[in-house]
């Protein structure tokens, strides 16, 4: 494989980059911005979200955007344990597979195209993707509204192929205030801030039972001694959905929940929130892609995903997009994380071929 894209990879895994973390999500975007502009892109930001475009020199229609992110899940340190390693075709480090090797392949694909005719290319690198991106879903609306295609750089399915719908993704937080009293003397003066918590985590699973939704109570916390009635509690909830219609009635629900207790208050807040992306029952975009695959002798066929992207909010709005297309590996957010030398030269094949060669 190129190993241009082998010598970024490792430099883009050894800058780690946990969401969140300002100086290294900082040092990882300046080298990341310096090799894009080497490769051609005019480079830019917004806010800590890199944004990369390049001209067209020939085609119809709009733009193609592609989406990737640059934050990982890994804190900083975890080389210490979880090294960069080549051995034969397997790559490892933290981020390497989710997903540093989609950039290093892009970067590498656009590198290679120059003199060659190509719709207008558009690219954000998320900053916060990993926990939702709550603060890059108007960017990619905007960018998305004037693209004419989204190709999105996570990590494929096992084998390689590519996904073509997600489960819509929704994080929430409930938020109980109560009121405080001795739980002895006077617990009646008292609002139980958990109890009432209890109550509407009961609600909120009611309402998803015949629904085909699912729903993770992630953390939960409140009160302080035994002997006070709590004051104040919550909870965060992670939602998946199949279906735009449940995801409406429960975020819906989650949003009118009012507290049984008469003294007790409840709140709710949408931490993140990835609209359900519905397989398109007539997916040209996929069609042409793996006929530009098959032109380059690559077999490649795609299907839905469990897991979300922003590629959520962009096949949600309707705009024909595909995701998958960083290289094949495994191991995405656990100690195993792997990715394939030669999936990485596949995919630049690939991508450059899609640039260059796919009429929408």
């Amino acid at each position: 494989m190129s190993a241009t894209a082998l010598e970024a990879l490792h430099r883009y895994t050894v800058l780690e980059s946990p969401t969140g973390d300002t100086r290294a999500l900082g040092a990882l975007a300046e080298v990341l911005d310096a090799d894009a502009a080497e490769a051609g892109f005019t480079v830019g930001r917004s806010g800590d979200h890199l944004v990369w475009s390049l001209p067209g020199t020939g085609g119809e229609g709009g733009p193609i955007l592609l989406l990737s992110h640059y934050d990982t899940v890994w804190p900083v340190g975890t080389l210490a344990t979880m090294p960069w390693t080549v051995e034969g075709d397997v790559v490892r480090g933290p981020g390497v597979y989710d997903t540093k090797a989609g950039l290093a392949c892009l970067i590498e694909a656009v590198r290679g195209l120059a003199g060659s005719r190509h719709p207008e290319i558009r690219v954000i690198v998320v900053a916060d993707e990993e926990i939702g991106s709550p603060t890059a879903g108007e960017l990619v609306r905007s960018e998305a509204s004037r693209a004419s295609a989204v190709l999105g750089l996570e990590p494929p399915h096992p084998g390689g192929d590519l996904k073509t719908g997600r489960r819509g993704s929704t994080r929430a937080r409930i938020t109980v205030t109560g009121v405080e009293a001795h739980a002895a003397l006077d617990p009646d003066a008292g609002a139980n801030a958990i109890d009432e918590l209890i109550d509407q985590l009961l609600r909120v699973r009611a309402a998803v039972a015949d629904r085909p939704v699912l729903l993770n109570t992630g953390t939960i916390a409140g009160g302080g001694r035994t002997n006070v009635v709590a004051g104040r509690a919550h909870a965060d909830l992670g939602l998946r959905f199949v279906d735009p219609a449940d995801e409406e009635a429960v975020v819906g629900l989650l949003r009118s929940l009012r507290p049984v207790r008469e003294k007790a208050q409840v709140a709710t807040e949408l931490l993140s929130h990835r609209p359900t992306w519905k397989p398109a029952t007539d997916d040209a975009l996929l069609a042409g892609i793996t006929a530009v695959a098959a032109g380059i002798g690559q077999e490649i066929g795609g299907s839905p995903a469990d897991g979300a992207a922003d590629t959520n909010t962009t096949g949600a709005m309707g705009v024909p997009t595909v995701d998958g297309l960083a290289p094949r590996g495994g191991g995405a957010h656990a100690r195993t994380e792997w990715v394939s030398r030669t999936g990485m030269n596949e995919r630049i094949a690939l991508l450059t071929a899609l640039l260059t060669g796919f009429r929408r």
